[in-house]
């Protein structure tokens, strides 16, 4: 296949969103895309569906027909790529690209944070996770995912703000503002939110930490004392990755700027300002493989 035919595709696969962007190999950017969640802890086939409904969507900016998915290079950086059953899964799920690289969306942020350089990322969004290169040489710190991980998130800060509805219903802590508006989300009904929680999946529980933020944002006692316990789980992260010896740390995700100015002062003295995003990250290691294809052929 000539090399001009070749187009790069770049996912960031995450437990709300996806985004995506298509480049020509030469790097031009041809189009970009938002679909749904592509977490692989929500399932191979749910995963994909969201892939490629941004690929499609990618095409269609581009004025290019359906069929070029399959001059594409992938790499799809996914949630939930850091389980190796779940890796194993998706690398074996047939898809329509020229190839695919599929990788942790964790890997491809601290690509695109360190234009490829070693270094480690925080990412705080719907999940959390520390993540750093280092001589070669990967390190993963939380992000097992709820129930038992991922605090400081999104989805943990919408597990806790319930927690403390349910503890004011009990009379154990007293009302604030927040927990009486996300008590009225429920009906004032406390087995309402029991039946929801039995359901609801990280993406649900990460749609109350914006709430979370701006009622902290207005000293509510509750919101303050979470934004302060998140943060606290992130200081945690950066701590553990600035005594791994990282040279260079980046703090991003949905819930980065929102988290910032509750973090600890030593951990935003280490903090340095991403160079790119997860795309970013993705669309280098899709670019990287294309190189490897041509270099074959």
């Amino acid at each position: 296949m000539a090399e001009r035919k070749l187009l790069i595709l770049g996912v960031d696969g995450g437990g709300t969103r996806s985004r995506a962007r298509l480049c020509a190999y030469s790097g031009r950017l041809l189009g970009e895309a938002v679909s749904g969640p592509a977490n692989l802890r929500l399932g191979i086939e749910a995963s994909f569906s969201s892939v490629l409904d941004a690929a499609r969507q990618c095409l269609a900016a581009a004025g290019i027909a359906p069929e070029g998915v399959s001059r594409m290079v992938a790499c799809l950086a996914l949630a939930g790529a850091s389980e190796p059953g779940h890796l194993d899964a998706a690398r074996q799920h047939q898809h329509p690209f020229r190839a695919a690289v599929i990788t942790t969306d964790a890997q491809a942020a601290c690509v695109g944070a360190h234009d490829g350089r070693d270094g480690g990322v925080i990412i705080a969004g719907t999940g959390a996770v520390a993540w750093a290169t280092i001589n070669g040489k990967t390190y993963r710190i939380g992000g097992w995912g709820l129930p038992v991980s991922d605090e400081g998130s999104g989805a943990w800060l919408g597990s806790e703000v319930l927690r403390r509805v349910l503890w004011a219903y009990d009379g154990r802590i007293a009302w604030t503002p927040l927990l009486r508006a996300v008590f009225a989300d429920f009906s004032n009904d406390p087995h309402a939110i029991v039946g929801w929680t039995a359901s609801a999946s990280p993406r649900d529980f990460g749609a109350f930490a914006p709430r979370v933020a701006d009622y902290a944002r207005n000293e509510d006692r509750e919101a303050v004392e979470l934004m302060q316990l998140a943060a606290a789980h992130i200081d945690s992260l950066a701590a553990r990755l600035i005594a791994l010896g990282v040279p260079r740390l980046s703090l991003v995700g949905g819930l980065a700027v929102a988290l910032q100015p509750w973090l600890a002062p030593h951990t935003t003295s280490c903090l340095v300002q991403p160079a790119g995003d997860a795309v970013d990250g993705a669309l280098r290691l899709a670019r990287s493989a294309a190189q490897s294809l041509q270099d074959v052929a």
